[in-house]
């Protein structure tokens, strides 16, 4: 049996057990998934455990605090400075990053292109992957941030490592028509489910809407967007494919459009029972 683990701090609300346990049902893979809570100061002393794992997934706040123990790390974990994923392989560490796959999965799913016109808000580091993601699909980009000093920061970094200029401005200042809008900011998760982080008519406009948020199912950006009969889809349809992504890593496993569903059906049955 192989053994799998995702560490980050802290875990109560993960759906990552629910959705890990559907695909390698799914797929026949003889394995276990378990949640390895770990604060910031403990993770030097968790790393000898880990090396006795098959494979781990890495979640805040360590995603860049597990850069120093790795052995190796894929072209796209370095190029977002950010790892999700650790194979581990005769107790060495390599590192990788499929929230980007989870993200074009998501869009896929719904039937959603990334390209023409995006709106990004955020700027953290979901926010840099999708950026990145965005550019590289051609897309005109804007970065929307709460203080466009972050929306400043993350263009001079996408100037630098892509040689491509993407427009910045604030939330507030957020206007005009986009054909896709993806939200890669807190703003309306739970349990701050009243707020949203555009002003309606923008949302209104829009040829489709990607919230990562998926606590709530519907965002307050969603049901605006919906109720304008503008295409929507929350984060859940991300997590089933970035995590889709690493069993392919630790596994070799390849999984249909029927398994990722029915591992996001898994994990709105069980958020829904949270």
């Amino acid at each position: 049996m192989k053994h799998f683990a995702l560490i980050g701090f802290p875990l109560g609300h993960s759906l990552s057990v629910v959705i890990h346990q559907t695909l390698m049902r799914r797929a026949g893979t003889d394995g276990d998934y378990i949640l390895k809570e770990t604060a910031p100061q403990d993770l030097p002393q968790a790393v000898d455990e880990l090396r006795r794992l098959d494979g781990f997934n890495v979640t805040i706040p360590h995603k860049i605090r597990i850069l120093p123990y790795l052995d190796g790390l894929s072209e796209k974990a370095e190029l977002f400075g950010a790892v999700n994923t650790v194979s581990v392989k005769n107790g060495r560490f390599y590192g990788d990053n499929t929230d980007w796959l989870g993200f074009l999965k998501g869009l896929e799913l719904a039937g959603m292109e990334l390209g023409g016109k995006v709106l990004l808000c955020g700027a953290g580091g979901a926010a840099r992957m999708a950026a990145l993601e965005a550019v590289l699909a051609g897309a005109d980009l804007t970065i929307a941030a709460r203080k466009i000093q972050k929306a400043e920061a993350l263009a001079a970094e996408i100037k630098e490592k892509l040689n491509a200029k993407v427009h910045t401005c604030t939330l507030n200042a957020a206007s005009g028509t986009y054909d896709l809008i993806v939200n890669a900011t807190p703003c309306g998760m739970f349990p701050h489910t009243d707020e949203c982080p555009l002003a309606e008519e923008t949302v209104c406009r829009a040829g489709s809407v990607f919230d990562m948020i998926y606590n709530p199912q519907e965002t307050k950006l969603l049901a605006a967007a919906h109720s304008a009969g503008v295409k929507t889809a929350n984060g859940l349809t991300m997590l089933a494919g970035q995590a889709a992504a690493a069993e392919t890593l630790w596994n070799g496993t390849v999984f249909t459009r029927d398994d990722i569903l029915a591992a996001v059906d898994a994990a709105g049955k069980e958020l829904e029972k949270k």
